[in-house]
Parts: structure tokens; C-alpha cells; sequence
């Protein structure tokens, strides 16, 4: 399904150039599912990796998110994490390769705390960079992402019912609030597009930050 390419000396291959990292991406308790393949830099950040899945899930970025690597969660911290005794570690001074190390891990990341839309991320293969190709990248996927503020799962599962059907007495009201939704639609092509020209931008800033 993919050519999967594994380093016994990862530290050797560091020293030339940069890996990397082939991820696949799930969103839980949706059937069928919906998934996207990408490939980034391994020395991304986990704020730079939270970027490039709000694109490549087409989300809107509107809510809070964390990532659970093992026992640890990620994200930006809040003056509030102490009131909750919640402790969160830093995202952006956290570099992908250094929770991620070895091929098979998996790990969460969580987007809109109320809608609770958990995605499964799972490193599948550590790769060669291609000169020719541009990274950050979707390789491949299925199936478009839901709604904005849908409702979570039990939402849209209503909202699918609603749109679907021209005689249920909510169609026009959910055609009226998103427009049209084909929820089998998805384009690799158009999530590169914007995958590019974000960092395109980015690097044109020179940011220091910007993945390449």
C-alpha cells in the first residue's frame, strides 16, 4: 500500500539530510471511515504539525486542541491548566521527532473539546526525502471531514440524515447553513494546494518556524 523504508543507524541519516515522516490519520468512531496520508518533516513542531492537520482535515480552527503522546498532553498552555490541575506541555518548543522516534507509534490528537473529534495518528514509515517533492504533503485519503460545529459524532449523523433527505424538515435550514455537502468528496490535490501556499507564505517570511 505504501513503500515503507526503515533506517537501522536513524542518527547516521540525520547527519545528511533531513527524514521523513510518513503519518496516517483517523478519525475515531466514524464508519467509514475518514482518513488522510501525509508526509512531513521529522523536526516539524507539534504547533506546526497542529497547522498542517487543521488543513489537511479542512478544519476551521476555531476551537481548542491537545495532543496525548503516551501519558504526556501538548498543547499551548493556559493560565487556567493549573486551576484544573491540568498540567500541558508547551507544543511549540516540542520538536515531532523527539515523541515520535519509531516507526508504529501512535498517538492522539484531539481538536474542539466540546464537538470531541479524536483523531488516531500513526507513523508508518520514515522515509528519504525526494528533491523533486514538496513537503508538507498529502499523499492520499478518503472521505471529506465533517462540519464545523456539526455536533460531534450524534450531530452529524443527524446532519448526514438531514441533507440527504429533500423532505426532512431540517434539509433547508442545514442547506441554508453550510450549502451543499458531498460527505464521500475528498481532493488530495486541493489539500496540497493549500497545504503549499501556507507554507509557501511562510518560508517567503523566512520563519525560522516554517516547514519545508
Amino acid at each position: 500500500e505504501f513503500r515503507r523504508v526503515l533506517f537501522r543507524s536513524r542518527d547516521k541519516f540525520m547527519t545528511k539530510n533531513r527524514a521523513i515522516y510518513q503519518i496516517r490519520i483517523a478519525l475515531q468512531e466514524i464508519q467509514p471511515s475518514i482518513w488522510r496520508r501525509i508526509q512531513i518533516g521529522e523536526d516539524i513542531t507539534l504547533a506546526q504539525l497542529h497547522t498542517i492537520l487543521q488543513i489537511v482535515m479542512n478544519w476551521e480552527d476555531y476551537h481548542l486542541h491537545e495532543f496525548t503522546i503516551g501519558r504526556r498532553v501538548y498543547s499551548v498552555p493556559d493560565p487556567d491548566d493549573d486551576m484544573y490541575e491540568r498540567k500541558v506541555i508547551d507544543e511549540r518548543q516540542v520538536r515531532l521527532c523527539e515523541v515520535v522516534p519509531r516507526v508504529s507509534t501512535q498517538f492522539l490528537y484531539l481538536y474542539d473539546f466540546g464537538d470531541s473529534w479524536h483523531h488516531e495518528l500513526l507513523l508508518e514509515a520514515i522515509v528519504m526525502p525526494d528533491s523533486k517533492l514538496q513537503y508538507p504533503r498529502c499523499i492520499a485519503g478518503e472521505r471529506r471531514t465533517p462540519p464545523e460545529d456539526v455536533g460531534g459524532i450524534p450531530g452529524y449523523e443527524d446532519y448526514l440524515e438531514a441533507i440527504a433527505d429533500p423532505d426532512h424538515e431540517e434539509h433547508e435550514n442545514i442547506l441554508r447553513w453550510r450549502g451543499p455537502f458531498d460527505p464521500e468528496s475528498f481532493s488530495a490535490e486541493e489539500v496540497n494546494s493549500r497545504l503549499w501556499k501556507r507554507f509557501r507564505s511562510a518560508r517567503k517570511l523566512k520563519s525560522p518556524a516554517a516547514p519545508v
